[in-house]
């Protein structure tokens, strides 16, 4: 059993910057592609960063968040980290990192592909 734990999360202005940790501590988290999805009060999940397992030499990144997100990974450390600048107010929700066992992120987008989520770690930008 992969336990998945976020950390970062917090209010903030918007313009301002967070970074997001998804730790593991039960098992390397090296197999694992991760993604960062976020939930906004009454709407519907959305993925919004991925990064390949092993090497992490794949990323992908939604519309909304491309050019202020980055995500990478350490594996020696099991932590997927999601680097958030000029946060907007629309990026408010409760952000969950997903673990699927070698995804190549041709689903990344899709929730059932994944076989471990977090608790998840509240966002909030002020405007």
């Amino acid at each position: 059993q992969l336990t998945l734990v976020e950390s970062g999360g917090g209010l903030v202005q918007s313009g301002g910057s967070l970074r997001l940790s998804c730790v593991t501590t039960t098992f390397s988290l090296d197999v694992y592609s991760i993604t960062w999805f976020r939930q906004a009060p009454g709407k519907e999940r959305e993925g919004v960063s991925f990064i390949s397992y092993h090497d992490g030499s794949v990323t992908k990144h939604a519309d909304s968040v491309k050019g202020r997100f980055t995500i990478s990974r350490d594996n020696a450390k099991n932590a997927v980290y999601l680097q958030m600048n000029n946060l907007k107010a629309e990026d408010t929700g409760v952000y969950v990192c997903g673990a699927d066992l070698f995804g190549d992120g041709s689903k990344w987008l899709t929730e059932r592909e994944y076989d471990y989520w977090g608790q998840g770690t509240q966002v909030t930008v002020s405007s």
